[in-house]
């Protein structure tokens, strides 16, 4: 790999943890979805191993696309930049528009489809962060980051599950 495509991967992965930190959410923020998700399956798990397994999720290419993508519809509905009809829908965060969850869905995806089930759980009872970005009233337009947060969480929770049942392997990704 060249130099400069690695610059392009690094510059990729460091916008996308920047715009997730500017739009109120940290690591520990997922990570703590993570523990939610998984400590009833791993009692010793600690927050740091959670960091861990979001730490490598993001560190995929597919992840970094699917949070830049969306973060930056949610920000141009937010500036009312859209055309009508979609910025209607994206700032009203319209419960018949799934394009936001099929965006989610491709970073559940990482990590196989046990992903499906933690991302459904948690987008249903939004816990945590979830909560604070489904707050309409803030004026904010999160229809894009609930979900890719959430999938992060559920990618990040699979990963450990994959981890953990397969402890005698290497898994490196």
């Amino acid at each position: 790999m060249t130099m400069k495509k690695r610059d392009a991967l690094n510059m990729t992965e460091k916008m996308a943890r920047e715009w997730l930190t500017k739009r109120g959410v940290t690591i520990e923020d997922i990570a703590k979805l993570v523990l939610f998700l998984q400590k009833k399956y791993h009692p010793n798990l600690q927050l740091e191993e959670c960091i861990q397994n979001v730490e490598a999720v993001l560190g995929k290419r597919e992840v970094q696309n699917a949070i830049l993508t969306g973060i930056q519809l949610d920000v141009l509905a937010e500036q009312g930049k859209l055309e009508e009809p979609l910025q209607s829908i994206i700032q009203t965060d319209e419960g018949l528009y799934g394009v936001d969850e099929i965006l989610a869905f491709s970073i559940v995806n990482v990590y196989g489809s046990i992903g499906f089930t933690n991302y459904g759980y948690i987008d249903k009872i939004k816990p945590g962060i979830l909560e604070y970005l489904n707050d309409k009233s803030s004026g904010k337009v999160n229809t894009f980051l609930d979900d890719i947060v959430g999938a992060i969480a559920a990618a990040a929770s699979s990963r450990l599950a994959h981890r953990a049942g397969n402890s005698d392997e290497t898994i490196d990704s």
